[in-house]
């Protein structure tokens, strides 16, 4: 029986689980993408307000200095990115947690590439 959390995510077809996969990808896949997915306006808009609170102007950066300046900020401002973890983490279900939980550093390598990812490919949102 599916958790509400999961009832509520959207589908990612190109996300699919295969059984040669291991088990953090099919953990990518299955849960991270969905969420991350669900959750973009919201990150698009945390980073957005990020931005003005830091007086950071990003519109005005080309493509290659926009990623330099979002691999900069993912290094170095650890509260910053352990926000927006959480607002992925906060959607796991409690199975999905505890196997978080046994492969803590590697989920969160994926979830920081994988929230990262998701801001360089809205950079058009942020560039005016």
């Amino acid at each position: 029986m599916l958790d509400q959390r999961e009832s509520i995510r959207p589908e990612i077809p190109r996300a699919v689980v295969r059984s040669n996969m291991t088990e953090a990808e099919q953990f990518q896949n299955k849960t991270l993408r969905p969420i991350a997915k669900m959750q973009h306006s919201l990150l698009i808009a945390v980073f957005q307000d990020y931005l003005e609170k830091k007086k950071h102007v990003v519109y005005h950066l080309s493509e290659k200095i926009f990623n330099e300046y979002l691999e900069n900020t993912f290094a170095k401002d650890i509260a910053f990115r352990s926000h927006l973890k959480g607002l992925i983490i906060g959607h796991f279900t409690m199975e999905e947690y505890s196997f978080y939980i046994s492969n803590n550093s590697e989920i969160n390598k994926r979830i920081t590439n994988l929230l990262k990812e998701r801001l360089r490919s809205s950079r058009e949102e942020f560039v005016k």
